[in-house]
């Protein structure tokens, strides 16, 4: 029987300000049950395993970003779209660094393709870039550019990684000039 005041919602939650708390590699069944005061089988009623439970938080948190990146683009194209939407991925990513790290695991096909949050991601990503006037496979490739160059920022900057005393937003302004740019100046594709 499920313990009074335990639901679904609250566990989920809860794990995910753990993930964000600990990283997500240390959140566990028995340290979410430490966190609720309870026994690891009193929240077996809300969740089946460890695994599950990583994928509510990515669900979770995939739909708190996509909710992020939504306002940080609203009403705007081109570069204004780029800006917001860089400086909304950037800071859910340093904010929210387990949670972050949800949204970037490869999900079972059954929870991914069922997570609105995860499609709302993709289409606002793609979104953004098409204000470019990109199709595809260009669409495609400046996507795989501008993720990985806004992951790599973040995971660096969340971990200290950068020690060089150039101050960082100056660097991200740089960067996103940098991006526009290329977005803006697309190269053809080679033969």
């Amino acid at each position: 029987m499920p313990r009074q005041g335990l639901t679904s919602e609250r566990v989920s939650a809860a794990a995910a300000e753990l993930a964000d708390s600990v990283g997500l590699s240390r959140v566990t069944v028995a340290a979410l049950a430490r966190t609720f005061g309870v026994s690891d089988a009193a929240l077996y009623a809300h969740v089946r395993s460890r695994d599950a439970l990583i994928e509510q938080v990515a669900v979770r948190a995939a739909a708190a970003f996509a909710d992020e990146l939504a306002l940080a683009v609203a009403g705007r194209a081109g570069r204004q779209a780029l800006v917001g939407f860089a400086g909304a991925w950037r800071a859910f990513a340093t904010s929210h660094p387990g949670q972050y790290a949800a949204t970037q695991l490869d999900l079972p096909a059954e929870v991914g393709t069922n997570s609105a949050g995860h499609l709302r991601l993709i289409e606002l990503s793609y979104a953004t870039l098409r204000g470019y006037g990109l199709d595809e496979p260009d669409l495609t490739d400046a996507m795989r550019l501008v993720r990985s160059t806004f992951h790599g920022f973040a995971a660096l900057e969340t971990a200290g990684g950068f020690g060089h005393p150039r101050d960082l937003d100056a660097s991200w302004s740089r960067i996103l000039d940098a991006i526009h740019t290329t977005l803006s100046n697309w190269p053809e594709e080679r033969e």
